[in-house]
């Protein structure tokens, strides 16, 4: 059954598409049908939950029309629940119908019908939207990717951070939720908790807040939440829509996983008398900030330091102008040092984000109480990128890929780590630097990096041509961007 309505999804999907409705407005599209549907079913029996529709908007009135009515009502159903203030107006907020032929939007109003989406259990239609996600990601014209992170990856990364029951986890920038389903699954297996009623009451209702910059994605993440069990239509999951560098809410946090969207600077389009569109670099003036910068990657970790705990811990994926750039770049470095335990960095490989040319780190850092001394001890450093070579379709990452990095993490006892470089064994990618021999580098650079490239002096070893290829091309765009970054340093 659940192949088979996956297979029909997808194939409706296709069919949208050659209609010339984009992946991303056909899950948009798909999203308000679904939850409506999902709403209707809620409000029968077994369930005959109370819940507020707007008159007009009950999906019998939808399913039973065809043609313009449908266009009509489908439209009228929208506006009128935009305008709630419950979990139905913040999916349905400046929702509008993009399926411009009423009889696509009939076959897939029936066959949204034809099913019992709330019967239907939480991993399979979890799983279905999931990779419905996943196919939004991919499609390299909507450019949706930086909003997924690849999920192997937010496994491993959560595996290392162990979160706890009856703990707090928020996401600054969380995209379509990856993260918080990573921790709910880690939570939720037997094998790490057996969570009691309360627990589970908590960790459904209580544990996750995110925030999201894009209107439609953070719709898409809500969505997303709401199949996989966190939340529910009377008590919402805290997901707001807004610019979370703007300020400090005050609330503190458990842990901090995120991967803040790709781009060196936070800027905001406005027109100009003439009607054309300009840009503006948008630099945040917060007196919980070491510096001040238009470097988006360098606010939000600023903006997550200030969100933890006392005890609080985070795990934030970066790119690399992060751990080398001069000026505001050191100054947030060398804060970190002083002000957390920044005890690992996890160097991934290039060809696993769906937005090329990026090359990017995991920094792990725990918060720690105000001290004269660093509370830096030593960074330990796992190389994952130097021979390492990965493709989204050919070679995809895998989580056993990241295995050897956890096993050296050593998320039981991270105090007790062996290095995996040493004389005998100089291709080890995990190894240990004091924070003296940190700070006496250039910049303060965590750009560490000692493996040799074996593509440079072994050509018995170079990767298989379209991994090559795939990989200069990324190399380029990267430097494209440190270019236009240059450009506009000198513009300014």
């Amino acid at each position: 059954m659940t192949e088979a309505l996956v297979s029909k999804i997808k194939s409706f999907c296709n069919l949208l598409r050659d209609a010339g409705l984009g992946y991303g407005d056909y899950l948009e599209q798909l999203t308000y049908l679904l939850f409506l549907k999902m709403v209707d079913e809620y409000s029968k029996p077994p369930h005959n939950r109370k819940i507020v529709v707007p008159e007009g908007c009950a999906w019998d009135i939808l399913r039973d029309k065809r043609g313009s009515d449908l266009e009509n009502q489908y439209d009228k159903t929208l506006r009128d629940l935009s305008k709630q203030t419950d979990l139905l107006g913040r999916i349905f907020f400046k929702a509008k119908n993009k399926i411009e032929e009423p009889s696509l939007l009939y076959r897939l109003v029936q066959m949204i019908d034809r099913e019992s989406w709330v019967m239907l259990g939480v991993d399979v239609k979890g799983a279905i939207y999931e990779d419905l996600l996943q196919a939004y990601a991919e499609d390299i014209k909507s450019g949706a990717g930086q909003y997924f992170t690849p999920r192997t990856l937010i496994k491993a990364i959560v595996k290392c951070v162990s979160p706890e029951p009856g703990k707090t986890i928020a996401d600054p920038a969380c995209g379509t939720g990856g993260f918080f389903l990573a921790a709910y699954d880690y939570l939720t297996d037997k094998s790490n908790y057996q969570l009691d009623k309360d627990s589970l009451k908590y960790l459904k209702y209580k544990t996750f807040r995110g925030v999201e910059y894009v209107q439609e994605t953070a719709r898409l993440c809500l969505m997303n939440l709401f199949l996989h069990n966190i939340g529910d239509l009377d008590n919402t999951p805290s997901v707001e829509r807004k610019d979370s560098l703007i300020a400090d809410d005050g609330i503190r946090y458990d842990y901090v996983l995120t991967n803040p969207p790709f781009g060196k600077k936070s800027s905001m389009t406005f027109t100009n008398e003439e009607g054309e569109e300009e840009g503006e670099d948008l630099v945040y003036n917060r007196q919980d900030f070491w510096a001040t910068t238009s470097n988006k990657q360098l606010n939000f970790v600023q903006h997550i330091h200030t969100m933890l705990k006392v005890d609080g811990k985070a795990a934030v994926v970066v790119p690399d102008n992060v751990l080398f750039e001069g000026g505001a770049g050191e100054t947030v470095r060398k804060k970190l040092l002083e002000t957390t335990d920044l005890h690992t960095i996890l160097r991934l490989p290039t060809g696993i984000f769906y937005k090329p040319g990026v090359k990017a780190n995991v920094i792990f850092f725990d918060n720690r109480t105000a001290s004269k001394n660093a509370q830096t001890k030593e960074v330990w450093i796992y190389d994952f990128r130097t021979n390492m070579h990965f493709t989204l379709k050919k070679n995809p990452l895998k989580f056993e890929d990241l295995k050897e990095f956890i096993q050296c993490y050593n998320p039981g006892n991270r105090y007790k780590r062996k290095e995996t470089f040493l004389e005998k064994n100089p291709e080890g990618r995990w190894r240990k630097f004091t924070y003296n021999q940190i700070i006496a580098r250039d910049k303060t650079s965590l750009d560490i990096f000692w493996l040799k490239d074996k593509s440079l002096t072994d050509l018995d070893s170079l990767p298989d041509p379209d991994d090559l290829a795939t990989e200069i091309i990324e190399n380029i765009e990267a430097g494209l961007e440190s270019f236009k970054g240059i450009i506009e340093k000198m513009k300014g």
